[in-house]
């Protein structure tokens, strides 16, 4: 078991790793935004003071640490995510990864994004009040696949 949550925490800190550098492509070669997690860290510290819906998470007072709390939330977040795909998926697929388990689970942790942080920061249900809904929820789609081949491309290295 100790091995196995090793193994998880290694791949969800390697798929959080591809989806930042993901993150990086689409900023440096398409112009999207870079990521800023100064939003999320604001959120973060709201829900650890037991406040989880805000209307405008803009119009809270911001704080002096909430980029920084912003990407460790990126990080537990990812490691958390690797920890529990290996509880899911167990010692069979690190002996032989393979990329569809990978890629549903991160096709399902867009779940926890769409009804759970978005609308927690305001942002609505699968990103519904935002001015470009469909663009979001791609985005989405996209950086959780790149998560999955993180997490298949490190379970590959583990093996090798």
């Amino acid at each position: 078991m100790g091995l196995l949550i090793c193994h998880g925490i290694l791949i969800g800190l390697a798929a959080t790793v591809a989806m930042d550098i993901w993150a990086l492509i689409l900023h440096l070669v398409f112009k999207q935004n870079k990521p800023n997690w100064a939003p999320a860290g604001r959120w973060f510290h709201r829900v650890a003071r037991g406040h989880f819906l805000h209307q405008d998470l803009s119009a809270i007072e911001a704080f002096p640490q909430e980029q920084a709390v912003g990407w460790f939330g990126h990080y537990a977040v990812g490691v958390a995510y690797g920890i529990i795909f290996a509880l899911i998926v167990g010692p069979l697929w690190f002996a032989a990864p393979t990329f569809i388990p990978a890629w549903i689970f991160g096709i399902v942790t867009i779940g926890a994004g769409w009804f759970i942080m978005q609308p927690g920061m305001g942002f609505g249900v699968a990103a519904s009040k935002t001015p470009s809904p469909n663009k979001v929820r791609l985005l989405n789609f996209a950086a959780h696949t790149v998560f999955a081949l993180g997490m298949y491309g490190s379970g590959l290295i583990l093996i090798a």
